[in-house]
């Protein structure tokens, strides 16, 4: 049997679960072809040396199997069917593998070592989403709080408008009254002044009696 490697890049975007999806989807065409599947490698993100479909990075795994070479072509095609996978290739790593059940062990631990990485990513990705949740909540109060204030704040300053508009109109009427006051004794001094003859007429009246 010869041992194949099928290194693929998937969407960097993609979660665990759907690049698990995604592998399963690969085992069944291994075992469909009667493929000893050996395991698989999480490289992990890595960035590209040139954008694809205008992705700088991409998560790059590894897979490995036993096989005649006559499964290559329709491993890759699914991988082509596949929309997530960005580039995949296939390289013979062993013209012949000496010792399969060796071999088969060793990618046992592999994978065990592997799903212990993929345990450990998601707990750190819980965590993350917990702390990010946490701080969402203290950013929400924190501005519920900032609102309150402005709103109180606002409220206080109409109220201080509304007293001082108040204040206002109740001066108006003082000062008017005030006004009224002032002008009336001025209008009955003029109402009580005497009329007084004009200088020319008196003075006509006096050269009358002269000629007389």
């Amino acid at each position: 049997m010869r041992e194949h490697e099928t290194t693929f890049i998937v969407q960097p975007e993609i979660s665990e679960e759907g690049r698990e999806a995604l592998l399963e989807k690969l085992d069944g065409v291994l075992k469909k072809a009667g493929t000893e599947r050996l395991f698989v490698e999480d490289l992990g993100k890595r960035r590209l040396a040139y954008d694809i479909q205008e992705f700088q990075k991409g998560h790059y795994l590894s897979l490995h199997y036993l096989d005649g070479g006559a499964v290559v072509k329709p491993l890759e095609r699914a991988m082509q069917l596949e929309g997530a996978i960005l580039r995949y290739l296939t390289i013979l790593v062993e013209e012949r593998t000496g010792d399969v059940e060796a071999r088969k062990a060793e990618g046992v631990e592999l994978e065990k070592a592997r799903h212990e990485r993929a345990v450990e990513r998601a707990a750190q990705r819980a965590e993350e989403e917990a702390a990010e949740r946490v701080r969402e909540k203290e950013e929400a109060a924190k501005r519920a709080q900032e609102e309150a204030a402005n709103h109180a704040r606002e409220e206080k300053e109409a109220a201080a408008r509304v007293n001082s508009a108040e204040e206002e109109v109740e001066e108006q009427p003082e000062a008017a009254a005030g006004t009224d006051a002032a002008s009336a004794p001025e209008a009955e001094r003029r109402e009580e002044a005497p009329e007084l003859d004009s200088p020319t007429e008196g003075a006509d009246s006096d050269e009358e009696e002269d000629a007389q």
